[in-house]
């Protein structure tokens, strides 16, 4: 340790660090930061389980959509262009337009 003046200043090496070492070492102890660091944890675990649920949940649901209903929708506009088609060609041969329910 260096000695200036009457006073000693810390190399921050051994038992005698300074009082930012102790700080660091009293606070590094202290059962709130374990409970805070076993929060932390727990919070992260659960997290990374409900992105996980949350994911499987979003392919399901995809999917589902891709296999029941895209098809569905694919049906029901051939169905209106043909409808339409069909009025085209009454019309064309001078038939009265038929309207559909």
């Amino acid at each position: 340790m260096a000695v200036l003046g009457k006073k000693r200043l810390s190399t921050g090496r051994g038992e005698d660090a300074g009082i930012l070492a102790r700080a660091k070492q009293t606070l590094s102890e202290s059962r709130i930061l374990g409970v805070s660091r076993e929060f932390a944890g727990d919070a992260t675990y659960v997290a990374k389980r409900l992105a996980k649920s949350t994911g499987k949940a979003a392919w399901i649901a995809g999917t589902t959509f891709l296999i029941l209903v895209v098809p569905l929708i694919i049906e029901m506009d051939r169905e209106a262009q043909l409808t339409e088609y069909e009025a085209q060609q009454s019309h064309l041969l001078g038939a009265p337009p038929t309207t559909m329910s």
